[in-house]
């Protein structure tokens, strides 16, 4: 899988390293993606997802089954 959240769209950035000498490297700035098993209780069963920290807590905020029917992956 790549590394994109599968709710918010998150992918890495590109950006340079910036030494002291100011020689510029490039570098990728990943986001911090997690791979979670979800309890849909209306549905009674789990869906994995790999989602980002912060979708991971508007998951908490707004409830499974909403988050994930309105990023479509229900």
């Amino acid at each position: 899988m790549s590394r994109v959240c599968q709710i918010t769209g998150k992918r890495p950035l590109v950006g340079n390293n910036v030494s002291h000498a100011h020689n510029r490297t490039k570098r990728r700035q990943l986001p911090n993606l997690q791979t979670k098993r979800i309890y849909i209780p209306e549905e009674k069963r789990f869906v994995t997802v790999k989602l980002s920290a912060r979708a991971l807590k508007t998951v908490n905020k707004n409830g499974a089954r909403a988050t994930l029917q309105k990023a479509g992956l229900l």
